[in-house]
């Protein structure tokens, strides 16, 4: 007997339809320990010996393993191939060991690059041992990630209040999105003129050509800067006798793209399908571990973590025969075609992502996939195709016309696509591009040299320079690669801790730093510049490499990066948070303070004119504020004017929308630290004295994504009336409403939520009842809160009554009738395989537990009756102690001086007492609160991606 142990019980039960009675295949589901989340899980001090602990979960799996190696001779160790793959190898493999579990055991490992019972088989005959280099490179990464993560977010929370982590990845990557928008910020737009021609062919057909030379001068960009140059040059064209000066035709190929990395999987699935990096690699994650084809389970894509671009002959040669087949002799080249790798840091020895066979056509398997799986394998099949495909043919030609004396010259261009070849099945879509694109199928009239052309127009057309685009997914994911900086398992993990900590936002798909993702990144670029650099952070991944392929000890690695990291933790010990602040106020001035264009100072407070601007720090983190707090209460976001909306505020921070015509009180737009949002009327504080009473005025959020130019009084007034009803649901007779909550816009029926398209934030101001039901209906949507439809196990064999299966608010649960049963967190990981006979199993255990008083009976009448007095009993107990306790303070000072003996000795004990149990409830919240710290400091980078995440 042999035991097969994968990370996913998806994966088992994949590899286990294809092996015999001879072997158990179990899965670890994912990693089985980590280190500890708190201080002195690595030391440095004792040669960085780090600390391992397995939780409750893993242990069940580990104890699974262990009585199924009781009737085996061997351990087949079957994790993903690659660092991290081997590393949940090791960990398996050390526990039991240490656990005794492996004493007469041959324990082996084995990999592959395919789930299919062909790849499994060739792995099962070619064991080979751990290797120990791979399982060093993941030691270091985790280390070095702990050891920053632990000794450089206190740090943060230290001086930086309102900062969440650190991360050694993390943080490279987002000072990249904070320097992108410190460019756009810099960025001063420049008019200028191009001159476009509508000229005619000796034979009347039209074709458009551009100014390119005049008075003999090749034009740049900016030489026609304005207006009246540009007409001038007009002029010149106009009056000038044009014709043909030369015509050079050339043929072009284009060769088509390499298959697909994890990086450019990430890139194209963005941009085709507009899927997130996790969104990718969890789809792809399920294609690899298998999908049920009709009673066959099979993986249908090869693994999704490798940046190399080599498939298997065998591959190529049935790509090429599926090119024959479906497109013809002529759209399959002489020879096949060889990738290599350019990523210079490239280290994984898989293939690339393809199909696992590439005679499943995208169409045949379609109705065996969610919507989301079959456009991603249709994705992979058809860049897999192209890459074995022939080149594309185009005929290229530039015509250049102009007057004999060359004054001017105008410059034309066409191209058309003589064989479309692998064009036919796949284009690339170029990332922010701001020109037109190819000029591909734009075809020029035959032309030849002498001969004369007529015109039909000239015309200036005036052109403005665009900032630098912010990053998309997909050019992060390549700026990441480009740099050297993380690995194919790390990009959807960094991109997903930058948003899960409020760093960056994604609006319009593009990620736009937060104020406190800001001032984290100034932080470290004026107090831990080194770490945070570039070229230092590729040289650290190029290093770990060096540890993988067996050159470098990873020992070494880490004493080198304590040694200056631990000396630039100790130099920060002495700095005061007014000195962080100083520091950082004189860093972001520029943009926090840009020139106003009056010449004015622009740190004098807008409100009171007499105090001076500058960074503060808050509850809520960073803000701008005046020196004459508190009597000039004047704060702005740190963000200053621009992009983000703030153009629609006034200097004071406000914009008045007009007036609320029932009440007469003002509606403004404004922005707090969670965005904009409107407000009618103003907030008044409490003044017992004066006998007022505190007022908070009614505020509403306003959606992302919405431009704040576009507000009006109308749409402020809608806002604030939200949550609105819409109407009654035509099957459940219930009410529909709609309303803004903390994740975003949303429709509320009975008590399932459903998040609206995120596509048209105002939507939920006008959503009628027909599209609303209409909404409800569709599968829970990405980032909602909707409950996903219930599934049907079939009839109670007693009650006749369904059992099915639901996801509820806290985990998923069995149902029959009004008896629910919670479905263990174990199976819960592989949901969709629970049959109806574990499902009575689960629904008669809690009946029988219910039965035997596990859970809370109603009050008998006598017990709810005596309840009720004993309530009254207390209430009068409590109201005499509070009529006793408000005449006891002058009792309590005379005790206090030692001058009453024993009158005041009973209330001093009760009230020593009491202090004492505040303190010690004060300590137990504040150990909580480290806890909860030193958990997020744990998790401070997503530079090690964990398979545990899939599975």
């Amino acid at each position: 007997m042999r035991v097969v142990v994968v990370e996913s019980p998806a994966k088992a039960k994949t590899i286990n339809k294809y092996l015999g009675k001879d072997y158990t295949v179990l899965a670890s589901f994912g990693h089985v320990r980590d280190l500890p989340a708190k201080d002195g899980s690595v030391r440095p001090d004792d040669d960085f010996s780090m600390d391992w602990e397995t939780d409750e979960r893993s242990e069940k799996h580990l104890r699974e393993i262990a009585r199924a190696l009781k009737d085996a001779d061997t351990l087949l160790l079957a994790t993903d191939p690659d660092r991290e793959g081997e590393a949940i190898s090791w960990h398996v493999r050390e526990i039991l060991e240490s656990r005794k579990h492996l004493k007469d055991k041959t324990v082996r490992r084995i990999t592959f690059n395919a789930i299919t019972k062909r790849a499994v088989e060739e792995a099962i005959a070619a064991p080979r041992d751990l290797d120990r280099p791979l399982v060093e490179a993941y030691l270091a990464r985790r280390a070095l990630d702990y050891l920053v993560g632990f000794n450089l977010s206190p740090v943060l929370w230290r001086k930086l209040p309102g900062s969440r982590s650190a991360g050694r990845v993390q943080s490279v990557a987002l000072r990249l999105i904070c320097e992108r928008e410190q460019e756009i910020e810099a960025f001063r737009a420049r008019d200028y003129w191009t001159v476009d021609a509508v000229l005619q062919s000796g034979k009347g057909e039209a074709f458009r050509a551009q100014l390119t030379h005049l008075k003999g001068v090749k034009l740049d960009r900016f030489a026609l800067g304005t207006e009246d140059e540009a007409l001038a040059a007009v002029r010149a064209v106009e009056a000038a006798a044009l014709e043909v000066l030369s015509v050079e035709p050339k043929q072009a190929r284009r060769n088509p793209y390499a298959p697909f990395t994890t990086s450019t999987l990430q890139q194209e699935a963005s941009r085709k399908l507009g899927f997130s990096a996790r969104q990718t690699m969890t789809v792809a994650q399920k294609l690899y571990e298998g999908i049920d084809l009709g009673g066959e389970t099979v993986g249908l894509i090869t693994y999704m973590r490798t940046d190399g671009v080599s498939i298997a002959p065998e591959a190529i040669h049935q790509a090429r025969q599926v090119i024959g087949s479906e497109y013809g002799p002529a759209y399959v080249p002489d020879q096949p075609r060889l990738y290599k790798t350019k990523a210079k840091n490239a280290q994984e020895a898989h293939e690339a992502i393809r199909p696992t066979d590439l005679s499943r056509k995208p169409a045949q398997v379609a109705r065996y996939l969610t919507a989301e799986q079959a456009r991603l394998y249709e994705l992979v099949w058809k860049r897999t195709i192209a890459s074995q495909m022939a080149s594309a043919v185009l005929d290229q030609v530039a015509v250049d016309v102009g007057d004999r004396g060359e004054s001017v010259r105008l410059r034309a261009t066409g191209s058309v696509i003589r064989f479309d070849g692998f064009l036919r099945v796949y284009r690339e879509d170029i990332d922010d591009r701001t020109d037109d694109g190819d000029d591909e199928n734009r075809l020029l009239p035959p032309l030849v040299a002498g001969e004369s052309v007529g015109r039909e127009s000239v015309l200036a057309n005036k052109h403005t320079t665009q900032p630098p685009p912010r990053y998309t997914e997909a050019s992060l994911v390549k700026k990441l690669e480009e740099l050297g900086i993380g690995r194919p398992s790390t990009y959807a993990s960094i991109i997903s801790v930058l948003q899960d900590r409020s760093y960056v936002r994604l609006e319009s798909k593009r990620f736009m730093p937060e104020d406190r993702g800001r001032l984290v990144t100034a932080f470290l670029e004026n107090f831990f510049n080194r770490y945070v650099q570039y070229s230092f952070t590729a040289d650290l991944e190029n290093r770990l490499d060096e540890i993988s392929a067996g050159t470098l000890g990873w020992k070494t690695v880490l004493r080198d990066f304590w040694v200056d990291f631990h000396a630039a933790i100790e130099e920060t010990a002495h700095l005061r948070v007014s000195e962080v602040l100083d520091a950082l106020d004189a860093e972001l001035g520029p943009h926090l303070f840009p020139p106003r264009e009056d010449g004015t100072d622009p740190r004098v407070c807008p409100k009171c004119r007499e105090g001076r601007l500058s960074l503060r720090i808050g509850k809520f983190g960073a803000f701008v504020g005046c020196s004459g707090y508190p009597e000039c209460g004047f704060t702005r976001p740190l963000v200053s004017k621009g992009d983000d909306g703030g153009e629609a505020l006034g200097d004071d921070g406000t914009k008045v929308l007009g007036t609320d015509p029932l009440d007469g009180l003002e509606v403004t737009l404004r922005k707090g630290p969670y965005g904009f949002y409107i407000q009618k009327g103003e907030a008044v504080k409490a003044d017992k004295a004066a006998g007022v009473k505190a007022v908070k005025p009614p505020r509403a959020s306003i959606p992302a994504g919405v431009d704040m130019t576009t507000i009006d009084l109308g749409t402020g007034l809608k806002l604030l009336s939200l949550p609105r009803d819409i109407g009654e649901h035509p099957e459940t007779r219930q009410m529909v409403s709609a309303g803004i909550g903390r994740f975003g816009p949303y429709l509320k029926h009975g008590d399932v939520y459903k998040s609206l398209p995120k596509d048209d934030p105002l939507l939920v101001l006008t959503i009628g009842l027909n599209h609303a039901v209409s909404t409800l209906a569709e599968p829970g949507r990405g980032g909602g809160r909707a409950r996903a439809p219930a599934r049907s196990l079939g009839e109670h064999p007693e009650t006749g009554k369904p059992v099915t299966v639901h996801s509820g608010r806290f985990g998923p649960y069995v149902q029959t009738g009004t008896l629910r049963a919670t479905i263990p967190a174990a199976e819960a990981e592989d949901m969709e395989s629970l049959s109806l006979e574990r499902a009575l199993e689960l629904l008669a255990a809690r009946a029988e537990k219910e039965a035997a008083g596990g859970t809370r009976k109603k009050a008998p009448a006598k017990t709810a009756a005596k309840s009720a007095t004993a309530k009254k009993t207390a209430a009068k107990t409590t109201t005499k102690t509070a009529a006793t306790k408000k005449a006891a303070p002058k009792k309590a000072a005379t005790s206090a001086d030692g001058a009453d003996g024993d009158a005041g000795a009973a209330p001093a004990k009760k009230t020593a007492a009491k202090k004492a149990t505040t303190a010690k409830a004060g300590t137990k919240a504040a150990t909580t609160k480290k806890a909860a710290a030193s958990k997020a400091a744990a998790g401070a980078d997503a530079d090690g991606a964990s398979p545990a995440d899939d599975a």
